[in-house]
């Protein structure tokens, strides 16, 4: 690490002239000379920077513009500064973009952290006994299982689920009322399809959600969330459908309002409507047991859609719904009358997976593990921004760090230029909710993800997210 001060002409350059002359805001020019410094390899990763104080001297500037260039400089992701250590250079010195939003494919780096929600660490696959349940599965398997596929799915795997669900997310449901596709989304595609619209949705959730209803026809509009989950008040007899995350709401973090959970229910009764309950990560809660499933108060007016996305992969392409009676036949017709989507076989070796107790065991490590992530990334902020939040409940594969107002798009940008890949709350938050009808829950946050990371990197990218989150 380079410990002496540089001095402004190192930092500037032969061809700036020290006094920063010109109409230009002095500020934002000493920090394009400082990021020029840095980009051309004049200012190297560690270097020490001057104290404000001197080189406000130097160049003749206010105080309070040098530390403000210093300031919003440690913001990006160029500078780092620690008590007691003074202001350096980064130990990154190429920015790299965000894996959600490259500029260009072929210019886009790979980050060196992933910290962006939606998986779980590919490397804790159950392998062995996904491997013997598959073994179990195939030699037991009936001969029509390697015939033309049950658009309702494998009987097999819609016996054990129904057992499961009853057991574990209080859901009640017979086999025939469950209808397996590939994952949650195409279940999203199967009931837009049927139901029609128009939806309501929180205003905070999946874009991709969004865009897929919407690629069908149906469009939906924001209800607005808060701390006791979505605001099931604004639904109207003109919603078709509300699609709702109960159990943890995505992403803000927060659970349905026992009474919000009793009044959607009340809506859909009055209305005809119908509650699309998104199941995401049910079986994911660390500080209690996880409440149960909002279809258990009705199953005739809730649809439950799960995956195995969370627990086991998202590769396996396995999803299911839990249907009104009144829609069973309807899905099943949309969907076709072969199965399309998922493996016969892999739905086979799922069910022996959940029979055996081998999934309840996956889930109980993956929770222990989550758990554990959970637990490290609120120790980290505690110790290196204890002014940073945790939003919502100890639950999920992902957290929301509340920020600052106006400090996301910049920790987003810091956080690029250490390496890191995260996202920020806004990018979850429905086009559709106005300045006016957001004012209320609108927030400045960073959505963090920290199941993906491997054991070893974690650490690690924990030190870059802190190193990127504004000062208090």
């Amino acid at each position: 690490m380079v410990n002496s001060w540089v001095n402004s002409a190192e930092i500037l350059g032969s061809d700036l002239p020290l006094e920063l002359s010109g109409t230009g805001n002095r500020r934002a020019l000493l920090m394009d000379a400082l990021r020029e410094a840095v980009r051309s390899g004049r200012l190297a990763p560690g270097t020490r920077l001057p104290p404000y104080r001197s080189l406000a001297a130097d160049l003749g500037l206010a105080r309070n513009t040098v530390a403000d260039a210093y300031a919003e400089l440690v913001a990006e992701g160029w500078l780092a500064a620690r008590q007691g250590s003074g202001t350096r250079v980064a130990e990154r010195a190429v920015p790299v973009t965000p894996v959600h939003r490259p500029r260009t494919p072929e210019r886009a780096a790979r980050p060196v952290h992933d910290l962006v929600q939606g998986q779980p660490d590919p490397s804790v696959f159950p392998r062995s006994a996904w491997l013997a349940s598959a073994r179990r599965a195939l030699a037991a398997a009936p001969d029509d299982a390697f015939g033309p596929g049950d658009p309702h799915g494998r009987p097999e795997l819609r016996r054990a689920l129904a057992g499961y669900l009853a057991r574990v997310r209080g859901v009640r449901a017979a086999p025939e009322r469950i209808v397996l596709c590939s994952g949650a989304a195409h279940g999203l595609r199967l009931l837009a399809e049927v139901v029609g619209g128009p939806w309501a949705a929180e205003e905070y959730g999946l874009p991709f959600h969004r865009a897929l209803l919407a690629s069908h026809g149906v469009g939906t509009r924001p209800l607005g969330v808060d701390a006791d989950g979505a605001r099931v008040d604004g639904l109207t007899r003109r919603d078709r459908a509300v699609l709702l995350t109960p159990a943890h709401q995505f992403p803000t973090g927060g659970p349905l309002h026992p009474g919000r959970r009793a009044a959607v229910v009340d809506w859909a009764r009055a209305t005809g409507g119908l509650v699309v309950e998104d199941d995401y990560d049910g079986e994911f809660r660390y500080d209690r047991q996880p409440v149960g499933a909002v279809q258990g108060l009705d199953p005739e007016h809730v649809v439950l859609v799960g995956s195995v996305s969370k627990s086991l992969s998202p590769t396996l392409r396995i999803g299911w719904m839990v249907l009104p009676e009144r829609l069973v036949v309807p899905v099943v017709t949309a969907k076709g009358e072969r199965e399309q989507f998922s493996s016969a076989t892999e739905q086979l070796t799922l069910a022996d997976f959940v029979e055996s107790g081998a999934y309840d065991r996956q889930v109980r490590r993956m929770r222990q593990r989550h758990r554990r992530r959970r637990d490290q990334l609120v120790a980290a902020l505690e110790r290196r921004a204890p002014h940073i939040r945790v939003t919502g409940i100890a639950a999920g594969l992902h957290a929301v760090l509340e920020l600052p107002p106006g400090t996301e798009r910049s920790a987003v940008r810091a956080a690029a230029w250490q390496g890191l890949a995260v996202e920020g709350l806004a990018d979850y938050a429905h086009p559709g909710a106005g300045s006016a009808e957001r004012a209320e829950g609108s927030r400045d946050g960073l959505v963090v993800g920290y199941a993906t990371p491997a054991e070893s990197a974690y650490p690690e990218a924990l030190e870059a997210l802190c190193r990127a989150l504004p000062p208090g």
